[in-house]
């Protein structure tokens, strides 16, 4: 049967071919300098949240420049620092980011990005397998970088020669002093690398060399060991070419977006870092998400958008704090990575234009996108966020998208029916680094990208994830998604978070759903038996809530946290081994497994 091959409904755009810095940061305008990127260099790029030291557009342009130059220049990091090395960020937000990333890209480098909640031995992967020479690290980050290179094996002397701190100082940005740490005596900072010149120009990536990788984002290890992501100078500028088509137009100068989501992460890097400076549109950085201070800095920086994941949302649908800030500034919430619900979107809506009166607007709408898409695939328009509430939105331009209903892409799903989402198009990642076999399994010969969700297009053209297709439980023939009964527990007045596996029933031969919560308030349940209690009355509730067939045959489980990656993913594999050990221990029944 032939394929049935999908585009999007808006017309595709020219795309370029260059490097991601001259993508950014080149004058549109014969005006030379006082251009940066098609917008005046006068205008604010990034903002320190706490102490609103800011960039313009022209000052990080010359910082960039400069850092580069000293990377290539000072003696302790210029032997690390030839082109296509890679340098390892290791650091929460801050207002350093885009200046060592993109001068790190000036001069010509690779950046692997890492979680800054990593441990010493996830670091050590990721610095191992990104084949890194420098690491850039926070203050914070700089014992477990230590106690990365000491398990590693590197000499302590040539250890200190591939780390440059990133400080709290910010008086290079005309913002407070901070003390510097006594560990961290000795060591390259940042700030050594912006005194000692400044490259006349970036590194070049034109032509065919815009195929050559430039970042490395490792994917969440949802269900193994995290794999980098090649993405190469030409994912990310296509990317940033057909994404404002769809996206919610930026005014320069007016909208303030707010930047809690962890720039180690495609989303953030791509979304906060990258695109909001092709808009002129400044960002505000925190190097954290917290309620109270997300809330507070609405608040002070009267932000209008801002880039969120559900279980931001959900705070924002419960947290007291939503009550004591004026947020009637925010206008937009973005979500993604991971399926956002009708239920939660409208709490949400509810609860914060009730406390305006009413006045104003507010849209919430979200994208879809994977590390490997790098990432956005489909975006919710603006205009359809109440018409289409729970939908990822349309494919966007330039892309190409089918929904295949067997494992090896002969046959396609039915109209209207579900099939696993594959897609092709100049933002599909070059592959998974040093992992030649992942990187055949997942990209088709033909360049189809598989990316293991399962969608459904409507007859409009809008598409709806149903779930991961691995983590699709199946109870006697029925398909019950994940994310169906985690949206419906979220309702649920005390439950705070949710996650739901499937287990594998021997005695009935067919998985069976169960959750694992959280409660709103856990001193209610802080006894064995207050727990059982609680998850049994879950499982009646439920009951109410859906049909037999999804009903949570598996029970319940209360823990403390429901684990997920910087991203708001849940990491399923950790439940299914907690679920595992559980099972060993005849807590689920003699006649139950989790299913691995």
């Amino acid at each position: 049967m032939p394929s049935c091959i999908y585009t999007s409904p808006v017309p595709d755009y020219p795309i370029l071919t260059t490097s991601i810095f001259t993508r950014l940061f080149a004058s549109r305008a014969s005006s030379g300098d006082s251009d940066v990127g098609g917008f005046p260099g006068s205008l604010k790029a990034f903002v320190d949240a706490k102490s609103g030291a800011s960039l313009t557009r022209a000052q990080l342009r010359h910082l960039c420049l400069s850092f580069a130059y000293g990377l290539q220049h000072h003696p302790n990091t210029a032997p690390f620092a030839n082109r296509r090395d890679t340098v390892l960020i290791y650091s929460p937000n801050s207002l350093a980011w885009p200046v060592v990333l993109f001068g790190s890209v000036a001069a010509g480098l690779r950046c692997a990005l890492a979680n800054s909640a990593y441990t010493s031995d996830e670091l050590a992967h990721q610095y191992s397998d990104s084949g890194a020479k420098l690491i850039l690290t926070s203050q914070d980050g700089l014992d477990v970088v230590q106690a990365m290179f000491a398990k590693s094996g590197i000499a302590k002397a040539d250890a200190e020669r591939r780390i440059i701190i990133l400080g709290d100082d910010l008086r290079w940005a005309d913002g407070p002093s901070a003390p510097s740490s006594p560990t961290a005596a000795g060591l390259v900072k940042m700030e050594d690398l912006l005194n000692k010149g400044n490259l006349s120009e970036e590194e070049k990536f034109e032509g065919p060399f815009a195929n050559e990788t430039v970042y490395l984002c490792y994917s969440s290890g949802t269900t193994g060991k995290p794999k980098g992501v090649e993405t190469t100078h030409q994912n990310m500028t296509t990317l940033l070419d057909i994404v404002g088509a769809v996206f919610p137009a930026l005014k320069a100068d007016v909208d303030i977006m707010l930047g809690i989501l962890p720039f180690s992460h495609i989303y953030g890097v791509a979304k906060l870092v990258h695109f909001p400076f092709t808009s002129g549109c400044p960002v505000v950085i925190q190097p954290r998400f917290d309620p109270v201070q997300f809330c507070a800095v609405i608040e002070k920086y009267k932000a209008t958008i801002s880039l969120v994941v559900p279980p931001v949302l959900v705070v924002l649908a419960r947290h007291p704090a939503v009550d004591q800030y004026d947020l009637s500034s925010m206008e937009i919430l973005f979500s993604g990575a991971a399926p956002l619900g009708h239920s939660l979107v409208k709490s949400v809506k509810d609860r914060l234009l009730t406390k305006r009166g009413g006045r104003g607007t507010l849209k919430i709408t979200q994208g879809y996108g994977l590390t490997e898409t790098s990432p956005t695939t489909h975006l919710l328009p603006v205009a359809d966020a109440d018409r289409k509430m729970g939908s990822i939105g349309i494919l966007l331009p330039n892309l190409e998208a089918r929904l295949v209903d067997d494992d090896d892409g002969k046959i396609d799903a039915a109209e209207g029916q579900p099939g696993e989402l594959w897609v092709r198009g100049k933002t599909v990642m070059k592959g998974y680094l040093n992992n030649p076999t992942a990187t055949k399994n997942a990209i088709t010969p033909d360049g189809w990208f598989k990316t293991g969700d399962v969608a459904i297009r409507d007859q409009d053209g809008y598409y709806y994830i149903v779930d991961r297709r691995k983590e699709l439980i199946k109870y006697k023939g029925f398909q019950v998604p994940p994310a169906e009964l985690e949206n419906i527990l979220l309702t649920h007045p005390d439950i705070a978070d949710a996650a739901v596996i499937g287990l594998e029933s021997v005695k009935e031969a067919t998985e069976l759903p169960r959750a694992y919560i959280v409660h709103a308030n856990p001193e209610k349940v802080k006894t064995t038996q207050a727990k059982i209690e609680f998850a049994n009355k879950v499982v009646k509730w439920m009951e109410t809530q859906v049909a037999r067939h999804k009903f949570l045959r598996g029970g319940v489980g209360v823990i403390d946290v429901v684990p997920k990656s910087a991203a708001g993913k849940i990491l399923r594999r950790e439940l299914r081994e907690l679920a595992k050990q559980q099972a060993e221990r005849g807590e689920l029944g003699t006649e139950v497994k989790a299913r691995l």
